[in-house]
């Protein structure tokens, strides 16, 4: 991510530079909070997070009729999208609930807990929560 800011800088790409400079602050933020350099993981969680907040607030703008502040946000989502991984197809997605469900034998949707249990340390980054949620919810119905 270091060497896409500079890359940005000598490109004179402002827009860019501030995104991955917002990025890597988080990034930064996050190992000093925790003292120490953070695993692959948590600094997926990190941009999880971030993303959900681009999103939130593209969303927030847009329902208040801050159309250019809107764009913003989802221009900086756009350069934070880079450094996630691919997400998953929706086929990748029901193979991995259909898999969990018949691990966990789930069979109603009182086992709703055990399956996203199972289900979101493999999609990690990959997928959203809630449609993860709502395809399961689905198959257990």
């Amino acid at each position: 991510m270091e060497n896409e800011l500079k890359q940005a800088m000598l490109e004179k790409d402002g827009e860019r530079r501030d995104a991955l400079r917002l990025i890597l602050s988080s990034l930064r933020s996050a190992e000093k909070e925790l003292q120490r350099p953070l695993s692959d993981d948590e600094e997926l969680q990190v941009l999880q997070r971030e993303r959900k907040r681009r999103h939130e607030a593209a969303e927030a703008f847009r329902s208040g009729g801050r159309e250019e502040q809107a764009a913003g946000e989802e221009r900086e989502l756009a350069v934070l999208e880079e450094f996630m991984p691919a997400p998953l197809s929706e086929e990748e997605l029901e193979e991995i609930i259909d898999d969990a469900i018949a691990e966990v034998g789930a069979t109603s949707l009182r086992d709703l807990g055990r399956v996203m249990a199972d289900v979101m340390p493999q999609v990690a980054g990959r997928a959203d929560g809630s449609e993860v949620s709502q395809l399961v919810k689905e198959k257990l119905a």
